[in-house]
Parts: structure tokens; sequence; C-alpha cells
């Protein structure tokens, strides 16, 4: 029989994979924040921790990656823990000899205690959770598949902000189609009431029908839209994304679509509310203009980028049983 990867957490997270945001429930939710609230006072008070002292962990990204590869490393490092970086493994290991997924998977297990992986393709980390033996993967960005841990600091950042995660009402804007944050974090939503999410792009780049019939019978409340005009002044936070040009195949579709909606100082003034947070998960390219950055209501270089690390601090401790 196939080994099973996708494991429910039910609040025990110990040596489980974390592939997708539908291994968690409420619960398991509440869990992590409680102890990534416990991780970001260790951090602010920058006394040594070795909570994680004597473990390794390999980051194997096969993609590009500043936030999510320099915040895991961030996270290990602050609590004492080491790491074996694969940056690129396509050009700095012996995958450029053609070394399979499964034998770069066995042979980095035998080094660490924990793998986390980013890949270009979406069920590689299915595949490595399969092909690893003895320690759990992190799915760091799967193609346009997930990016659980992605939306595991976002819904974080909703819940520090609000103190709740139903009775919401969210924007999601950009590239719907490609954007794994955008999938892992309706996800999450979706396991909360009373969640209303309007979904903003054009008609090339819409959220997949499928994924929208799934998320409504979860309990979601789904509106498309295609206009600026019909963003919803009551909305607790905005989700913005850029289009994705790697992701294209014809360069001159992405050329007639990559700015088709770019948040402006007029309209937030139009639209946002005063407790309105605009979210992004970067990088950010020209879909937010930088003089918005000083606003406020901008979290996405404030408390969304330093939440990144806390919960990822959290994960990794609860993951190798080394915090309970």
């Amino acid at each position: 029989m196939p080994k099973e990867t996708t494991v429910r957490i039910k609040e025990d997270f110990k040596e489980k994979n974390i592939l997708s945001l539908t291994q968690f429930d409420i619960p398991s939710l509440l869990k992590l924040f409680s102890v990534a609230d416990h991780m970001q006072l260790l951090s602010l008070n920058s006394s040594p921790v070795d909570i994680l002292k004597g473990t390794i962990t390999t980051l194997l990204f096969y993609e590009p990656s500043s936030r999510t590869f320099g915040s895991f490393a961030a996270a290990i490092k602050r609590l004492g823990g080491a790491t074996v970086d694969i940056v690129n493994p396509q050009l700095n290991s012996s995958v450029a000899k053609g070394e399979t997924l499964v034998d770069t998977i066995r042979t980095f297990e035998a080094y660490s205690d924990l793998i986390i992986m980013r890949h270009p393709e979406k069920g590689a980390a299915q595949q490595a959770a399969k092909a690893a033996f003895f320690i759990p993967i992190i799915n760091a960005g799967d193609g346009i598949g997930e990016h659980p841990t992605q939306a595991l600091l976002d819904l974080y950042t909703i819940y520090k902000k609000f103190g709740r995660l139903d009775n919401l009402t969210g924007l999601f804007a950009g590239d719907l189609l490609n954007g794994r944050t955008v999938h892992s974090l309706l996800k999450g939503l979706s396991l909360f009431k009373n969640n209303t999410i309007y979904l903003l792009s054009p008609q090339l780049l819409s959220l997949p029908s499928l994924e929208i019939t799934r998320l409504k019978k979860c309990g979601l409340t789904i509106k498309e839209i295609r206009s600026e005009k019909e963003i919803p002044p009551q909305a607790n936070f905005w989700y913005w994304t850029r289009v994705q040009k790697e992701r294209f195949k014809d360069l001159e579709e992405y050329e007639k679509v990559k700015k088709s909606f770019v948040v402006t100082q007029t309209l937030l003034k139009k639209y946002a509310g005063k407790e309105m947070i605009l979210m992004h998960p970067l990088p950010r390219l020209d879909e937010i203009e930088s003089s918005i950055d000083a606003d406020l209501r901008s979290v996405y270089l404030r408390s969304q980028v330093r939440n990144g690390m806390y919960i990822r601090m959290a994960l990794v401790s609860l993951v190798l049983n080394k915090i309970t």
C-alpha cells in the first residue's frame, strides 16, 4: 500500500508531514497560534534558546525564495537548530546529473531530522513525503498547488488583528489561478463560519470553478467580481497578489494582464475601511504602489513578514516534538 502522507493534525503535530491546509482543524490552528505567541516573546527578548539544539533541517529549495527560505532558516537558528541549505539543486547538487527527487529526498533524510522543500511542480511535496522513510516533510510551496505555511502565517496575521477567523469579509485580488498562497488560505478560511470572500481577477486568472464549488460546499460564501467598483467597503482584509510571470507559457498573455488591478492611494480612499488590513504574500511588483507601504493598514512588510518567522518557529518545534 502507498504511504499515507497527508495525515490530519488534530493538535498532534509530532512527526507529521505538513503538506496542505486540509490537514488542519480549528483546534490545531489555535494550538499553533498559541505556540507562535510564545515564539514571538522569545524573539523579542532576544535571549538564547536551545529548543531545537541538536537538530538538523535540510532546506531544499528548487525555486527562488526570500521570505520562506529566510524565515525558516532564521526560525530554526533562533531556536538553536542547524540547517543544511540546498538552494537551486538543479545547479548545486546531483540533481544536475539527473538524480531523481526520490533519491534526493532519501539522501538528505539520512543527514536530517526534517526536510523543508519548495518545488516548481504541483504534487512534488506529496512525492517527497512518500519517498521519505524516516523523517517528516514540510511543503514550502509546490508549483501552483499549495503553500501551507504561508497560509498559516496569513491566518495568524488576520487572527491577531481581529481576534477571530469567522464572520469576516475578505477580498482576494490578482492571480487567483496560479496563486498557491490563495489556494491554501481559502482552505484555511473555509474551516470557519460565516466568511464571505470576494474574488477580483482577470478572467484569464480566475480561481478554477471546481475549486470555487469545493469551497462553497465547505461553507465559504464566494462572490466573483471583475471591477474595483465592486469591492465591498466593509472588507476586513485585502489579499493582493502579483501576476506570476513564471507560470505563463505565452508572455504576450502576461503583458495583457500583469497590471490589471493595482492598489493606489485613490483605491484605498474610495473602498478601504479604517480597520482593514492590506496583505500580500510577496514579492510585490507593480500591483501595490510603493507609497502605500507607509499606510498603517499595509501589513505585508510589517507584521505579516514577522509572523512568518513566529509561525515557522512554532511549526518546526511542534513537528520535531520539541515543544508541547
